[in-house]
């Protein structure tokens, strides 16, 4: 699997998204640097738990996808007298 990489907007407002939760949930603040940090973290430990579920949840959608074509092909099928193999 290739890296998670956020580009420097992503990053910036991810740090802020800390700072914010830091400071309104545990009433402490969190510096740019400490944040920088414990989002490298996240990325590094976290992500790709949260990558892989996203990758599960399409690959669900796309399976259902393809049932529904695959019943549809089959509805549109005519009889004849060969059965493939």
């Amino acid at each position: 699997m290739s890296k998670i990489v956020f580009s420097k907007e992503e990053r910036a407002i991810l740090v802020e998204k800390l700072q914010g939760y830091f400071r309104e949930e545990m009433d402490q603040d969190l510096g740019r640097f400490p944040a920088e940090f414990l989002l490298d973290f996240l990325i590094e430990e976290m992500a790709p738990y949260f990558y892989n579920r996203g990758l599960y949840d399409a690959r669900a959608v796309l399976m259902k996808q393809i049932d529904a074509i695959t019943d549809g092909i089959y509805e549109i099928e005519k009889p004849t007298d060969f059965t493939p193999q």
